[in-house]
């Protein structure tokens, strides 16, 4: 039987966001290993919320590697995944393949222990700008090594170029895309080197230099899906990128550190990971 429950909106983080906290641990919705066997459905918000029905990117899809398959944080709507899949074929098609996928969400979305405060209801995705030509061996995508775009409070042009930018457009040029988190400084530079409405996806959040973290909209008739608030009108390049790069820090070492925030998820979700089926600590 397919979700269909109606809740209270859920405050939404706007994009990932670690904090400090106790020892990392797997937690429980990383104990679930396995998706819950219902219609797909993305339940709550990005930093609040769960997931039905969620698919695993295929290690082999064309034009694309995940990257620290360990984790298990490779399962998404599918809605993401044909997305990805697009991205892939045109990233090919563009010379820039295989791109390299961070994190997704795990088998029944919901908080992570560490890492991210949002990737919950399976329609968020993290890119790495590097680009290495040629695919990567599988020790490399269990400990791959990122790649800072900027240096200081601009892009660095020794790791930032053309290619990383096209590679922007491309990922920002499907209309499934809400929202893609950049680092400020990248932002100004796409600012620079480019025009149109594409610019106004590109939203500035610390950190975020070695990857992009794309945010799609909720799929049509997804009632369980609760949407983020629109992208402000106009490219976002006056004022508002002013603003972040008058900011104390744009680079804070963020790494990847255990999460404390509880979010109040819908009620749902509880029973999504109660649902019977394999379950274990994951291994990190």
């Amino acid at each position: 039987m397919a979700v269909r429950l109606i809740f209270p909106l859920v405050l939404a983080l706007a994009c990932a966001s670690p904090v400090m906290a106790e020892p990392m641990s797997a937690g429980p919705w990383a104990a679930a290993t396995q998706p819950a066997d219902d219609n797909p459905s993305s339940i709550g918000s990005a930093a609040a919320g769960c997931l039905t029905g969620a698919q695993a990117l295929p290690p082999d899809s064309a034009g694309l590697q995940t990257l620290r398959p360990q984790r298990n944080r490779a399962w998404s709507h599918p809605r993401t995944l044909d997305y990805l899949t697009k991205l892939g074929h045109d990233a090919q098609a563009q010379g820039l393949a295989p791109l390299l996928v961070g994190d997704l969400s795990q088998p029944r979305g919901g908080p992570m222990a560490f890492g991210h405060g949002s990737h919950q209801n399976g329609l968020d995705v993290d890119i790495w700008f590097r680009l290495p030509g040629k695919p990567l061996k599988a020790a490399e995508l269990s400990s791959p090594v990122p790649v800072s775009m900027v240096k200081g409070r601009k892009v660095n042009p020794k790791t930032w170029g053309a290619r990383q930018l096209k590679l922007l457009q491309l990922a920002a040029a499907d209309p499934r895309v809400d929202r893609i988190f950049v680092n400020p400084a990248i932002k100004a530079a796409a600012c620079k080197s480019s025009h149109g409405d594409w610019l106004a996806k590109l939203r500035p959040w610390w950190g975020h230099d070695e990857h992009f973290h794309v945010r799609l909209s909720c799929a049509e008739g997804d009632t369980n899906c609760q949407p983020q608030a629109a992208v402000p009108p106009g490219d976002g390049c006056g004022a508002e990128l002013q603003s972040w790069l008058n900011k104390a820090t744009i680079l804070p070492d963020l790494g990847e550190k255990p999460n404390t925030r509880r979010p109040n998820l819908p009620a749902i979700c509880s029973a999504i990971l109660d649902q019977p089926g394999p379950r274990e600590a994951a291994n990190r």
